[in-house]
């Protein structure tokens, strides 16, 4: 018997635990993450300071570092979340005070691009939280457009996966500037004690080849997997900058 597929319209993504997520992975700064945090903040002080007027976190989730980081370079960061859960968190978040938990990424994400705001309010205040499907969003939009553990983790389909990568890439303008991380090998995978979320294993070749004809100056790197978070089955995480390609002539 073959085994069905789960695509992303054939989840409930407004019951995302939101709360387990964030116990899992974001109560503690983990290795991985300063590693990705490291790895987006040199890419964003090659941008200077409040040069984007728009910038797209696409598939924010509640995942604040992202935002963050792109704070520095942006006078506005569309936060684009599908979940009805993760968008309330979101909200609360900017709203009111941050969780203490994020003082710490701030802390990093600062240290290592010292055009950030100086407060975790003050760096999430230019953050515009959007409540909508991603695919929705109207290519050329954005300036820079970064994606954190998205693609590969709302689907099991590769057709699918590469479709979410093609309008993570469309969302900027020509020369746009993309940032992005994907968790490598990513099967099914469970948060909490009982739900279920799909996973679409890739590795950086796959993210190479699907990015390859849609952008210039494309870097793919990796880290290894990171002892000190739940065992998801993945093997690390994949990571990638690049501009979107300018079209010919």
């Amino acid at each position: 018997m073959v085994k069905r597929v789960t695509r992303n319209d054939d989840v409930d993504w407004d019951s995302w635990p939101v709360q387990d997520y964030l116990a899992e992975n974001y109560r503690d700064l983990h290795p991985s993450d300063a590693a990705v945090i490291a790895h987006h903040s040199a890419v964003y002080r090659g941008i200077e300071a409040d040069s984007a007027a728009r910038t797209v976190e696409f598939g924010a989730g509640p995942n604040l570092y992202p935002l963050l980081l792109a704070a520095a370079a942006s006078r506005r960061i569309d936060a684009v979340e599908a979940s009805a859960a993760g968008v309330r968190y979101l909200v609360g978040q900017i709203t009111r005070r941050p969780d203490a938990s994020w003082e710490q990424f701030h802390a990093l994400c600062r240290e290592l691009n010292p055009d950030l705001p100086p407060t975790l309010p003050e760096a999430l205040a230019a953050v515009n939280v959007v409540h909508s499907d991603v695919r929705n969003l109207k290519p050329g939009t954005y300036d820079i457009a970064s994606m954190n553990f998205v693609a590969e983790g709302v689907t099991e389909d590769f057709t699918e996966f590469a479709d979410f990568c093609r309008r993570f890439a469309h969302s900027v303008r020509p020369g746009g500037r993309l940032i992005a991380a994907f968790m490598e090998n990513m099967p099914t995978y469970r948060i909490g004690p009982a739900s279920q979320w799909p996973g679409c294993p890739i590795d950086p070749s796959v993210v190479t080849a699907v990015f390859a004809p849609l952008t210039d100056d494309l870097q793919v790197t990796r880290i290894g997997a990171d002892a000190s978070l739940p065992d998801y089955g993945d093997s690390g995480m994949v990571l990638l900058s690049g501009l979107r390609r300018m079209p010919p002539g």
